[in-house]
């Protein structure tokens, strides 16, 4: 049951100074993409989302653990819709390593960590660490999947293209707007040939067109954040973003939020 519908104007670029801008640069305006919220499902307080996916119906989540929060952990774990709780499958030392972004190809499930520059790889179905890789990013932020390459985001405008065996940089794309480059690009999601990206600190996400990097579409998702914080006032960024391609359901949450919300929108 769609319960809301929400038109969102924020992020729209209306005026004739940026619509100039795009004409100038040969990137069009991004399209504002209109989107309801079907379902507010619970979500762990606690939990410092990095990473955010539906792998096989199951909505997996990894989690950051700045020094200051305490009751922060760095996990990987299945969420329950129906609690928000966490069933843990693996968890890094949080005095060594702060979990990020997370991806899943194959039998293999893929994560970041944030000043490292190191990732890990676990057997899917067992959670047994089965190997370690390091990057060139200085930072390690989003991951997804393409069904081929890794794609990471680093905090940048730049999205890296990585081999899954040898973790080498296949290609990068530079992510650009009417208004330039785009910075800092979070957690990722593919969706049926465009990759979206949460822009750290904001409450939008992006609709990028692989092939070349622009801005095509917009999600205003300040309506989440408002609801979020009005429930629990130290809720902090918007950051995740999982796809279920089987049911066609989209999943959308933020660090320390106390809700997941299940939005629909012509992706």
């Amino acid at each position: 049951m769609l319960l809301l519908i929400i038109a969102g104007c924020g992020n729209a670029q209306t005026d004739g100074a940026n619509h100039a801008k795009g004409q100038n640069s040969g990137i069009s305006d991004p399209a504002l993409i209109n989107y309801g919220v079907v379902k507010a499902h619970p979500h762990d307080t606690t939990a410092f989302t990095e990473g955010f996916l539906v792998h096989d119906g199951k909505l997996y989540e990894s989690t950051g653990s700045p020094a200051d929060l305490t009751q922060t952990k760095s996990l990987i774990g299945v969420v329950d819709l129906a609690t928000g709780k966490m069933e843990v499958k693996a968890e890094l030392d949080r005095s060594k390593y702060f979990g990020e972004g997370i991806a899943i190809l194959k039998d293999r499930l893929y994560q970041l960590t944030y000043v490292s520059k190191v990732g890990f790889v676990y057997d899917v179905k067992t959670f047994r660490q089965v190997d370690d890789f390091t990057f060139e990013s200085k930072e390690g932020w989003g991951l997804t999947t393409d069904g081929t390459h890794l794609i990471m985001s680093d905090g940048t405008s730049k999205l890296t293209y990585l081999h899954p065996g040898t973790f080498k940089t296949e290609k990068t794309i530079t992510v650009q707007d009417p208004d330039g480059p785009v910075e800092n690009l979070n957690e990722l999601e593919f969706i049926k040939g465009y990759l979206y990206a949460n822009v750290y600190t904001t409450n939008t996400i992006v609709k990028i067109d692989p092939s070349s990097g622009k801005v095509v579409g917009k999600l205003d998702l300040t309506s989440l954040e408002q609801d979020a914080k009005s429930k629990k006032p130290d809720a902090l960024e918007l950051n995740g973003i999982a796809f279920d391609s089987t049911a066609g359901k989209v999943y959308v949450t933020g660090k320390l939020w106390p809700n997941i919300y299940e939005i629909k929108f012509s992706y």
